[in-house]
């Protein structure tokens, strides 16, 4: 099934989706990779303010490179989602929406999935160059110092995704071809 959806639709429509489903997102999305990571899990042992609501919030696991002349972001392709495995349950049980990023996720991850009623999007890896003609903007709004793995926002415009994770127990990493 192909779905066009906004990010603040998405704690509604969550259960809607099903792994395999392809998904034109557009709205609001927040990248953070490793180190942004790590310091957004000490943010919420009190280590400082977070960088966004993570309520009703996607992550995009992206580094994007620096915005040539005349684009609002450069090449912006996911990175491998089980490296964030560790602070996503935490994330999941705070209100987050949904993740975008490449590769499977740790069993701890699919259960958080589920409890929360959220999803994981899968984009195309090794893309990115073609993926930043579906973001509009992009601002950095925390953790500057990190560069390319800063916080930043951005606004997508019908980027394409896949449902790889759903709240009912779907998963395409575990389907058997």
């Amino acid at each position: 099934m192909e779905h066009s959806i906004d990010t603040r639709q998405l704690p509604e429509l969550a259960a809607t989706l099903h792994a395999g489903d392809r998904v034109l997102l557009s709205g609001t999305v927040y990248t953070a990779r490793d180190a942004a990571h790590k310091r957004i899990a000490a943010a919420l042992r009190g280590d400082g303010p977070l960088p966004f609501e993570i309520r009703g919030a996607t992550i995009y696991y992206a580094g994007p490179t620096p915005a040539p002349d005349g684009l609002p972001i450069g090449s912006c392709g996911p990175t491998t989602s089980g490296r964030m495995d560790p602070y996503a349950p935490a994330l999941l049980d705070l209100g987050l929406a949904a993740m975008v990023g490449k590769g499977q996720r740790s069993p701890a991850v699919c259960d958080a999935i589920r409890r929360n009623g959220s999803v994981y999007f899968c984009a195309v890896g090794g893309a990115g160059a073609l993926a930043c003609k579906c973001i509009r903007s992009c601002e950095v709004v925390a953790y500057e110092d990190l560069g390319c793995e800063s916080v930043k926002r951005l606004v997508f415009a019908d980027f394409p995704l896949v449902v790889a994770i759903d709240c009912h127990g779907g998963n395409l990493f575990e389907r058997q071809l």
